[in-house]
């Protein structure tokens, strides 16, 4: 680090960055090593992405920390400007150029369309038009460049890279046969799939496809694992936008639940909940797998608790806007063992969109 350093120092002001980024591999290189020498948690994670995805992604880090942000990135995959004769000019590699790429479609900001096509050039990644996030859960080494070939063969190419610890690809969206050729190619892999947006919005796809993998259980081996789609969980991953506004809808409406006992109140959720979504209570019961008596008996408590006011049409919209946030603000908060056996509920699960016909009714109390 401090021969890096001098040789940074002894050049120009003008040219550190440069000199920097192009010091920036050895000392990725370097930061491994020492990590795999001093940190055992790291090793697990090395062995799982495989060495040169590690390293990149320790790189990127750096680029960032750095403050060496895309746009420098960016403003290197461009052509560069006439030099004298005799000059020697030598272009982004490829690998740099696609790391690059997809931190500039990873970030939160807007980079000029014409600076995007340059460094998609560099990086030989055709820019689709439109384009989805896949996040996968615990891929091993062996397995990402596979899944990658597959789904470059089935959608054209697609782009790797690191988001934290997690392997993400953008893939192209052709349209609606793209669907059914993720489901086909990650087949009972754990994974999430984002929803698709303008590649220049990339960053959306992958934010949201992140949170859903993170709200959705690890299952055993063999045991249903399966991608989830965003698109599937709209509703839910909207009602998490924000976590503060969700409390606060969650505590106006279910006030009058807190002094029950949480077993009481878990119960009363569940089944309001059920009531909402099906509209009548033998519906209900079959969710819940109870006696519609049952049901009905849990129905008139809750009318107790809840007054005339369950009749409204309005309260009953955001009474199941609040019970479905606590659902999902409960589940956000357990954290997900990645690659564990752990059996969550899943976020969403059990919710389903009203359909006209769907709708509650009051004759269900």
């Amino acid at each position: 680090m401090c021969d890096m350093l001098n040789r940074i120092w002894s050049r120009p002001r003008r040219e550190w960055t440069r000199v920097l980024r192009r010091e920036l591999p050895a000392v990725a290189a370097r930061t491994v090593d020492e990590l795999l020498r001093n940190t055992p948690g790291f090793a697990p994670a090395v062995e799982r992405l495989g060495r040169d995805v590690a390293q990149a992604a320790v790189e990127q880090a750096l680029i960032l920390a750095l403050g060496l942000r895309v746009g420098a990135a960016a403003r290197q995959a461009l052509p560069a400007p006439a030099r004298p004769a005799g000059r020697v000019v030598t272009t982004m590699p490829v690998a740099r150029a696609r790391q690059a790429l997809f931190a500039a479609l990873a970030e939160e900001r807007c980079l000029p369309a014409k600076a995007l096509g340059e460094l998609a050039r560099a990086a030989g990644w055709p820019l689709p038009g439109r384009a989805r996030a896949v996040i996968l859960a615990n891929p091993s080494a062996t397995e990402t460049p596979h899944l990658t070939a597959q789904l470059d063969a089935a959608l054209g190419p697609g782009l790797l890279g690191i988001l934290d610890t997690d392997v993400c690809l953008l893939v192209p969206d052709p349209g609606p046969e793209a669907r059914t050729a993720l489901t086909t190619v990650l087949g009972s892999r754990t994974a999430a799939v984002g929803h698709a947006v303008p590649v220049a919005d990339a960053a959306s796809s992958l934010r949201w496809a992140r949170r859903l993998l993170a709200l959705t259980p690890a299952a055993p081996a063999g045991e249903g694992r399966r991608p989830v789609f965003v698109d599937d969980h709209l509703s839910d991953l909207l009602l998490l936008q924000d976590e503060s506004l969700a409390r606060a809808l969650s505590d106006r409406w279910l006030g009058p639940l807190d002094g029950l006992t949480p077993r009481q109140s878990e119960r009363l959720e569940d089944t309001l909940l059920a009531w909402l979504e099906s509209g009548a209570a033998p519906e209900a019961a079959r969710t819940l797998q109870v006696h519609p008596q049952t049901v009905r008996y849990r129905l008139r408590q809750i009318e107790k608790l809840f007054g005339p006011a369950l009749r409204e049409p309005r309260t009953r919209f955001e009474l199941e806007l609040a019970l479905r946030s606590r659902r999902l603000l409960a589940q956000s908060r357990r954290p997900r063992a990645r690659g564990g056996s752990g059996r969550a509920r899943a976020a969403g699960t059990g919710i389903r969109p009203l359909g006209p016909g769907r709708r509650a009714r009051v004759n269900g109390l």
